[in-house]
């Protein structure tokens, strides 16, 4: 704080805009990421954007037996649970240093 004790409105104007150009970066990254998940061996896979959003499942045809489709379900839950997993890591990774920096500025 400059003397007197009021804060530098200025400075911390800057930092606010920095961030907030940093974030709209990183969401912008996240939209552009895609994470894939499997199971069952690669089985089946799934394959999500860094939003979380599910694009795409595969599923190889000897997944696929009719007298056992529970199974078959339980393998896709598995790789859409891998691929959210691995969006959630990525996210918290580039939004993660961005929500910290909020402390700095007194908030």
């Amino acid at each position: 704080m400059p003397t007197g004790g009021m804060p530098d409105m200025s400075g911390m104007l800057a930092q606010v805009q920095a961030m907030q150009s940093q974030l709209v970066q990183a969401q912008q990254e996240l939209a552009e990421t895609e994470l894939t998940g499997s199971a069952g061996g690669g089985l089946v896979t799934a394959t999500i954007s860094g939003t979380g959003e599910l694009l795409n499942v595969t599923i190889a045809p000897q997944a696929c037996d009719p007298e056992d489709t529970e199974s078959l379900a339980d393998l896709v839950v598995a790789a859409v649970r891998d691929a959210n997993t691995k969006q959630q890591a990525v996210a918290a990774a580039k939004m993660g240093p961005l929500a910290g920096g909020l402390g700095g500025l007194g908030f």
